[in-house]
Formats: structure tokens, C-alpha cells, sequence
């Protein structure tokens, strides 16, 4: 079992940053890829960026040049600044881990707001 706890988010104007952290517990060596997901009002839970074992890294199209994930060098810890956020950011940001059999993982998400 791998438990995720993220911090970091609040509130913040148009074009500020913020930064994000998800620590993981449990059988942190079992984890290979780690990453962000979003749900904001009424929308789907859409990925926002991932960073594999190899660290490795895919973003979605809206974030790609603004946003940018990595992790600690323990593999136990990610990260994700955020920098010009824009107001369409606005969401829950979720932590998500998985394993190699397909396991995944969820922390219980961290609010961003960003006010226009």
C-alpha cells in the first residue's frame, strides 16, 4: 500500500505561481510512475503532468511551458510548479502513483484557485 498526501495549494492571482508537493509513505519502492491529475466544477478528471521512475515527463497541452513536475531523488516526493496560472487552473489537484501491476493510487486532493 502506498499513501500520498499532498500540500501546497490555495489562492492566487492570475499569473502567480504555486507549488505543490505529494509525499508518499507505505511501499514507496514499489511506485514507477507518479503524477498530477485535476477535476475542476462539473468537468472530468484530466491528467496534468506525469514523471515515470526514469523521470521522464508528459504534460497535458495547456500546462506544457507553464507547469513542471519532478521528484526528490528518494522517488518518495513529487512536485509540481506552477507558474502563470491562469484562472482555466482552477481545480482540485489530485496526486496519483502506480505501480508496475497496474496499481494506482490517489492522495485527497488540494485545492487551487486562481482569481482573474
Amino acid at each position: 500500500q502506498v499513501q500520498l498526501v499532498e500540500s501546497g495549494g490555495g489562492l492566487v492571482q492570475s499569473g502567480g505561481s504555486l507549488r505543490l508537493s505529494c509525499a508518499a509513505s507505505g511501499s514507496i519502492f514499489s511506485i514507477n510512475n507518479m503524477g498530477w491529475y485535476r477535476q475542476a466544477p462539473g468537468k472530468q478528471r484530466e491528467l496534468v503532468a506525469i514523471i515515470t521512475r526514469a523521470s521522464s515527463t508528459n504534460y497535458a497541452d495547456s500546462v506544457k511551458g507553464r507547469f513542471t513536475i519532478f521528484r526528490d531523488g528518494a522517488l518518495n516526493t513529487v512536485y509540481l510548479q506552477m507558474n502563470v496560472l491562469k484562472p482555466e487552473d482552477t481545480a482540485v489537484y489530485y496526486c496519483y502513483a502506480d505501480n508496475l501491476r497496474a496499481v494506482v493510487y490517489w492522495g485527497q486532493g488540494t485545492q487551487v484557485t486562481v482569481s482573474s
